[in-house]
């Protein structure tokens, strides 16, 4: 088979690609992505020369670039997007533009040459904030971000295609992934790395924050089944069960650090900021998957990793600040 993967240097993606081919020795990948500011070819360094791999420069938008590199493949898993719920506050367009606008691109290029799978990635972000219980797949879209507001769009979007066109598309909505080559800016690259250095971590308001966290390796290997097994035209929710208070991550990560509390640092919050995220999984655990990563083992691996390639973030982390 033959994988078309967009934002395949961002960091789900690069693990994706990974992910998929090293469990999978007759797979090919065309990598596409635009190389903005969080995809990183760095990322992915250890694929030079591998026969399977091909990485495209191109962007989502671009009707002919797309159409041009998905030429040739079978399936197609778009993770393409602007993710930062902080950018998209200050500033939707791009989020608009990458979001929906690439979305409508690469679904009319699926169209136009026929590719058999079509997986795209989402979000729990699309329900909005959940006062209790947790939403499943035909839970309420409610979407309180620019951000969120872009991947439900993109989702309806994609639904469309399939129910009007006959496109075989799925969608797979993940919960707060977490892991190796995370951009720094995000939560828990941005806590591993100030704390590294000293530096105060920034907590948004009383920091009670509610999320439901996913290693970034057990979110790969439900793409990985949801597009070999899923059932064409479903959603399928992806989360780990794991709910943790903002608060409580900070301490475990301060506390596995060797550092004090007292570099805590509560700031202004956010416009529209969710209270608490959580979603039902049943459909793909019925579909075999299960985390295999406990939020402990995640959370040494991750920190481990950032420890081990300052090499990698420390470059990247000047650049965002040196803008911001």
């Amino acid at each position: 088979m033959k994988l078309f993967v967009t934002g395949g240097a961002g960091f789900i993606g690069s693990n994706f690609v990974r992910w998929m081919l090293r469990r999978n020795s007759d797979l090919q990948i065309v990598n596409f992505d635009k190389l903005t500011y969080a995809g990183n070819l760095e990322n992915l360094r250890e694929l030079e020369g591998n026969a399977r791999y091909r990485f495209v420069r191109g962007d989502v938008a671009n009707a002919a670039e797309v159409e041009e590199a998905m030429r040739g493949c079978d399936a197609a898993v778009h993770f393409a997007a602007e993710t930062h719920v902080d950018r998209s506050i200050r500033d939707a367009f791009e989020f608009l533009r990458t979001n929906l606008q690439g979305t409508y691109v690469m679904l009319e290029a699926a169209r136009k040459l026929g590719i058999k799978r079509y997986v795209q990635i989402s979000t729990d972000e699309v329900y909005g904030s959940l006062p209790e219980g947790a939403a499943d797949e035909q839970g309420h879209i409610q979407p309180n971000s620019p951000y969120a507001a872009s991947k439900a769009g993109a989702d309806h979007l994609v639904r469309s295609y399939h129910v009007t066109f006959g496109l075989p598309c799925l969608v797979v909505r993940a919960s707060n992934n977490y892991g190796p080559y995370q951009f720094p800016e995000k939560f828990l690259p941005l806590l591993i790395t100030n704390a590294m250095d000293n530096q105060s971590l920034p907590i948004y308001g009383d920091g009670k924050y509610v999320r439901e966290w996913l290693f970034v390796e057990d979110f790969c290997s439900a793409i990985e089944l949801v597009l070999s097994k899923g059932t064409v035209g479903q959603i399928y929710n992806v989360g780990s069960e794991v709910h943790k208070i903002n608060l409580d991550v900070v301490q475990a990560v301060l506390k596995r650090m060797g550092k004090p509390e007292t570099l805590v640092r509560h700031v202004q919050d956010r416009p529209g900021h969710d209270r608490r995220y959580a979603i039902v999984s049943n459909k793909v655990r019925a579909l075999g998957w299960k985390p295999s990563c406990t939020f402990e083992e995640g959370l040494d691996r991750t920190i481990a990793w950032y420890q081990a390639n300052e090499a990698w973030w420390r470059p990247l982390k000047q650049k965002v600040m040196s803008v911001a």
